[in-house]
């Protein structure tokens, strides 16, 4: 395939790459990170022996088993890396996720600027999914906060393809995965950019989404750590940003973790402390009540219950 003239050499054979992968039928369900470890530490597992391990479960793979022209756009897309005995590791993984095909990172996600794609991207297209087919009025402006590979607002613009969205991110590695993924996916009007929440945009949403990161990471990867008492301050933050922005019927679709102490949502708190006394009709509910169980294992959250995925809506009731 000739190199796409938008992007710089090696993310055009990135995107080359993935889709002649895609084109093979290729198909993979990312699991969690401990799934990942367990099913790898498998005898068997120790070397790939297809596409599924080499781009789904990131296992190291000699050159000769992939087909003929995959390694050398590997090599060009800058996405090879070796690994002991001579065999080799891909720096991407491929997902698939409601017909649709998506590069992040491979496993483990140890790198500050990792890209993270899992369970937790599942349930937000959900909420996504949800959301747009409770809505009435169209959508010609969207943006996903915080977008990481871009399955948010790739979403959405594959819903709603007259559609300009807004793929935010401060993370570079993220942007260049969600710029690619866009035009893998054949939807130009998701567009990525950099920017602190919505700093680099201006005007208003008819639909904002983000799926933040929600943990206390002792690393601060961009991917995981969400800050304050117990990883709730990003989702606050993008709260309080989202509400300013919303064009008359604009909703926003927040999917997030929370550390349950004693039975109480800090986040809920802060976010009833945000909406109480606005004009913003919303919602708010658990999607999983258990998410991440090793997290409680130490650390930050030693006293925690448990920590669930929620998603909170919120919806200027003004008509467009």
């Amino acid at each position: 395939m000739p190199a796409d003239p938008a992007f710089p050499p090696a993310d055009a054979a990135l995107l080359a790459l993935a889709e002649a992968v895609r084109a093979t039928g290729y198909r993979f369900t990312t699991v969690t990170p401990a799934t990942q470890a367990r099913v790898n530490a498998r005898p068997e597992a120790a070397v790939a022996r297809g596409l599924r391990d080499v781009f789904g479960w990131s296992r190291p793979f000699p050159e000769d088993l992939l087909p003929a022209g995959l390694f050398d756009l590997m090599r060009r897309a800058e996405v090879l890396a070796p690994a002991a005995d001579g065999l080799w590791r891909s720096l991407v993984r491929l997902s698939t996720l409601q017909g649709a095909l998506f590069l992040h990172s491979a496993h483990p996600t140890t790198a500050p600027d990792a890209v993270f794609f899992g369970p937790d991207t599942v349930r937000f297209a959900d909420a996504i999914h949800q959301a747009l087919a409770a809505r009435q009025a169209p959508i010609r402006r969207a943006a996903d906060i915080g977008c990481g590979a871009g399955p948010g607002g790739i979403l959405v613009a594959r819903a709603h393809p007259g559609a300009e969205v807004a793929l935010l991110d401060i993370n570079h590695a993220a942007l260049r995965l969600a710029r690619i993924n866009a035009a893998l996916a054949g939807t130009p009007g998701a567009v990525a950019m950099r920017s602190d929440l919505l700093a680099a945009t201006t005007g208003a949403f008819d639909l904002i989404v983000s799926n933040p990161p929600y943990l206390l990471d002792p690393g601060r990867r961009a991917y995981r750590h969400g800050g304050g008492a117990l990883g709730e301050g990003l989702s606050v933050a993008i709260l309080d940003a989202a509400l300013g922005r919303l064009a008359p019927g604009g909703t926003l679709v927040l999917y997030t973790g929370v550390a349950m102490v004693e039975g109480e949502d800090a986040f809920l708190a802060a976010a009833e402390g945000h909406l109480r006394g606005t004009r913003f009709a919303w919602d708010y509910r658990e999607m999983d009540p258990d998410v991440f169980g090793e997290e409680l294992e130490g650390g930050a959250y030693a006293r925690a219950d448990r920590i669930a995925a929620v998603v909170l809506t919120a919806t200027d009731p003004r008509s467009p």
